[in-house]
């Protein structure tokens, strides 16, 4: 388990990241929603960058401290959901695989952004990350570049992490996840109805997936594997490895 300290400087770094992802996540369905035809989120007040209009008490707060308290290397979190009528889309089969898709668009973009952001401060100062992450007993920069901008730098690393993860995880092709509702929209109508009807039980399905991941592997390719991938993809797209 880790040590109280080390809990609370991550979640010094992590808790910005997070909330931005999974607020904008959010925030960019409804968008999408409402530009295809359906104000369901607008009217409900959920268009909105209010961090308090998106937080799920369990999913955006209890549920990430756990994982960081706990060991296993997990991480897992979401906000509320944004209501969408697919009823109300001008063409819902299309706009429901758009609206799905604009969720882990959003985090693409915001890893991208995070990237070229801590590539630019790296062009500032090329030492900056030299210590990261600071070792147990290792005193922090005093100087005040380095104090202002090595919370913004490590910031930036967390959140292109936060933001692949949250993409990759979201795409896994069971509904309610953004991946099973594109897979539904896009499949001929009698798969995507059986598809669809998966939906009540599909978080049930990725508890299972987790719990049983020691044996099968499934999330640590997701979480893993995959995500340093994509992250180092995106990282050395922007300049800031080699």
């Amino acid at each position: 388990m880790n040590s109280l300290p080390q809990i609370l400087q991550t979640i010094s770094y992590m808790a910005l990241p997070l909330l931005l992802a999974m607020v904008l996540h959010e925030y960019a369905h409804g968008w999408v929603a409402d530009r295809y035809g359906d104000s369901t989120a607008r009217m409900d007040g959920r268009l909105t960058m209010n961090p308090l209009a998106h937080i799920d008490p369990f999913g955006t707060v209890i549920l990430p401290l756990l994982c960081l308290i706990l060991p296993g290397g997990f991480f897992l979190g979401w906000a509320k959901p944004v209501p969408v009528n697919p009823g109300r889309l001008r063409n819902p089969r299309r706009d429901m695989a758009l609206v799905a898709a604009a969720g882990p668009g959003m985090n693409l973009l915001l890893a991208i952004a995070s990237g070229l952001l801590l590539s630019g401060l790296l062009a500032i100062d090329p030492t900056l990350m030299a210590s990261w992450p600071p070792q147990p007993g290792q005193s922090p920069r005093r100087d005040l570049l380095g104090m202002l901008l090595l919370p913004i730098a490590a910031m930036a690393l967390y959140s292109v992490f936060i933001n692949v993860l949250l993409m990759a995880f979201n795409l896994i092709p069971i509904p309610p996840l953004d991946g099973g509702r594109i897979l539904v929209s896009l499949l001929p109508a009698g798969p995507a109805l059986t598809l669809s009807r998966l939906e009540p039980y599909g978080m049930l399905l990725i508890v299972a997936l987790i719990m049983f991941d020691p044996q099968i592997h499934f999330i640590r390719l997701i979480t893993g594997t995959l995500v340093r991938a994509m992250a180092g993809t995106i990282l050395s797209t922007t300049g800031v490895i080699e």
